[in-house]
């Protein structure tokens, strides 16, 4: 539903002469250009609330425009958000006004969802930048850039206002930034290093799993093997250079070596080894630009706990062989 002709007169409008280079374009394109602060979910927003105007009119964001059209616009306000903030212990790498990186626990779930409580990260998050977020997407909310799954651990980053989170999006989409992580596989891989590049989908079946194949988007996964254990597993140490779903666990699965701990994706418990208390992957750095600054940034965690100690009686068996 279109916001009233009252509310639109409420908040202060921002205007834009469209330069007259632009022989014709989408109007959601134009904006975006001309007001980098503002993330494209934040534009299609207030397109969707009515309060994009051409020359007066009320536009769509798929609607053309010309140079010399005057285009007018006003970001619906932000509202607080539904969830409950809950006082749960992060472990912050860095944080400033901008955005901040936490080392993620393994067990944490990142977004609430249907059989979640209120102890995700966004309800961690909504307590310790209590005060200080500017409502990403438009609701009082800390912005999640990308993911890890429920049992990954690692580094995390989080925008705290929509420029910061744009300008992070943008580096994630465009491939800009640097991801690197730590997994254990089951067996040994036949190569020091490879890259594996192969697409990922949906399972067409399975629909909680991901799978390689035609049709699915393109995904490209750097290893180089760190330390082998007996020829039973090896520690491997990845760069993705896309981010797809389960990606790491997905593509080792497609070459014969599934990540210690993973059922979903065909691991088996070698009863040589010492049962692995998850599955075994951790985010370990981050290096990317600062989305406002443009200073470089460089953030890792080191392996916790859980995983540390799983290498350690790793180590040990193959001691005893």
């Amino acid at each position: 539903m279109r916001a009233p002709r009252s509310a639109w007169h409420r908040l202060p409008a921002s205007s834009y002469i469209v330069p007259s280079s632009i022989r014709r374009d989408r109007a959601d394109k134009v904006l975006a250009a001309a007001f980098p602060g503002h993330s494209r979910a934040a534009l299609q927003r207030a397109f969707a609330a009515g309060r994009v105007r051409c020359n007066g009119a009320v536009i769509g964001q798929s609607d053309a425009v010309k140079g010399g059209d005057r285009l007018e616009f006003t970001l619906p306000e932000i509202v607080p958000a539904a969830l409950r903030p809950v006082a749960i212990p992060l472990d912050i790498l860095y944080e400033d006004e901008h955005l901040l990186a936490i080392n993620k626990a393994a067990g944490m779930v990142v977004h609430p969802g249907a059989g979640t409580g209120d102890d995700t990260l966004v309800h961690a998050l909504l307590a310790h930048c209590a005060g200080s977020l500017s409502g990403v997407g438009g609701v009082e909310r800390p912005g999640i850039v990308h993911r890890l799954d429920k049992e990954t651990s690692g580094v995390l980053l989080v925008a705290k206002h929509d420029a910061a989170h744009r300008g992070l999006s943008e580096q994630f989409a465009g491939r800009h930034l640097r991801k690197e992580y730590l997994g254990l596989v089951s067996g040994v891989p036949r190569l020091q290093s490879g890259v594996i590049e192969r697409a990922i989908s949906r399972h067409p079946v399975h629909r909680e799993r991901m799978t390689v194949g035609e049709g699915g988007r393109p995904a490209r996964t750097d290893w180089e093997a760190v330390e082998a254990f007996g020829g039973r597993a090896a520690l491997v140490r990845c760069r993705i250079h896309s981010g797809r779903t389960h990606q790491i666990r997905v593509h080792f699965k497609s070459i014969g070596h599934p990540l210690l701990g993973d059922r979903t994706y065909g691991w088996k418990q070698d009863p040589q080894l010492p049962v692995p208390p998850r599955v075994m992957l951790h985010a370990e750095r981050i290096a990317f630009l600062h989305p406002v600054t443009a200073r470089a940034m460089d953030l890792r965690a080191p392996p916790p706990r859980d995983f540390a100690e799983f290498l350690a009686a790793l180590r040990t068996v193959l001691a005893h062989r």
